[in-house]
């Protein structure tokens, strides 16, 4: 069990793994409120599992929200059941390699929060707004499906053409299989689950929404990585030693040149992404030529 543990470990701790650290906390998230709620029902009282489940449920109504404001990202990382949470890091796991492969993990990332977030909101809009939802009674919304339906639709606006391979079905361009997903959300969202699917249509918007600013070169992702990186330094050992040096003033021209020759060529390659990846969009990724895949690959790892 400790061989497991430690392995579970190093492989969340591995760079370039968004992919499988979000499946992970997903999983672990799963089993500890289940866990929380086994225990309260063998012990008479699920006091502390109405608590702890609260934390990862955004209500729909604003008086409830506002004390419970980190809901609107956490709700996320929770789910209803294991068939809920099973189709959904399943479809995460799909389209989220083709981000991963052609974006890099960052923007994956970038990708779920921002999908979890727009879901939260149109959830809470739609809630106060809609009169036929404010009449509803619900206690709240679980689930990844919203930032899912991001990473699906960010898949399908980059790589449209891109073509998985369905049982009984066969191969099926992936615009088509979002599209489907799409259209069930839109027709169900006057069903029980009312909510939930008014917040995959805003998960998919945003996914849509994401990948066009980044073809026109704007990346409105950018906050979430900063922040990220600001709590990960909160948390980061630092050096104890302390060492000092004094350059020349040759050494300092030379490297004052070399910082601003490097500075040039990570310009000309972002502007060489930006060149592939409008290519994709235009033509498909089938269109590129080996050189061009190569480039695209050795910049999501970075």
């Amino acid at each position: 069990m400790a061989g497991f543990f430690d392995e579970l470990r190093q492989n969340f701790k591995r760079p370039n793994n968004a992919l499988n650290q979000l499946i992970i906390i997903n999983a672990i998230v799963f089993v500890g409120l289940g866990l929380i709620r086994v225990i309260g029902a063998f012990s008479g009282t699920n006091e502390l599992y109405a608590i702890v489940d609260a934390q990862f449920t955004i209500p729909p109504d604003l008086g409830r929200f506002i004390y419970r404001p980190w809901t609107i990202i956490t709700y996320a990382f929770s789910h209803a059941g294991f068939f809920h949470i099973l189709l959904n890091m399943l479809v995460l796991y799909w389209f989220g390699m083709l981000i991963s492969q052609y974006l890099g993990s960052a923007k994956l990332v970038n990708l779920y929060v921002l999908g979890a977030l727009a879901g939260a909101v149109v959830f809470i809009l739609a809630y106060n707004l809609i009169p036929f939802l404010a009449d509803r009674t619900t206690s709240g919304m679980v689930g990844a499906s919203a930032a899912v339906y991001a990473v699906a639709t960010a898949s399908a606006t980059l790589l449209p053409d891109h073509r998985f391979h369905l049982i009984l079905i066969g191969p099926v361009k992936i615009k088509y299989i979002v599209a489907v997903y799409i259209v069930l959300s839109l027709l169900n969202s006057a069903g029980p689950n009312a909510g939930g699917n008014i917040a995959h249509l805003g998960g998919a918007a945003i996914g849509f929404l994401y990948v066009r600013g980044l073809q026109a070169g704007t990346d409105f992702g950018l906050w979430i990585q900063m922040t990220l990186g600001f709590f990960q330094n909160l948390f980061k050992s630092k050096p104890k030693i302390k060492v000092t040096y004094k350059k020349s003033k040759s050494s300092n021209q030379k490297s004052s040149s070399t910082s601003s020759s490097s500075s040039s060529s990570s310009a000309s390659e972002q502007e060489e992404i930006d060149r592939i990846l409008d290519k994709i969009s235009e033509k498909g990724y089938e269109s590129l030529s080996k050189d061009e895949k190569q480039k695209l690959f050795n910049a999501s790892k970075k």
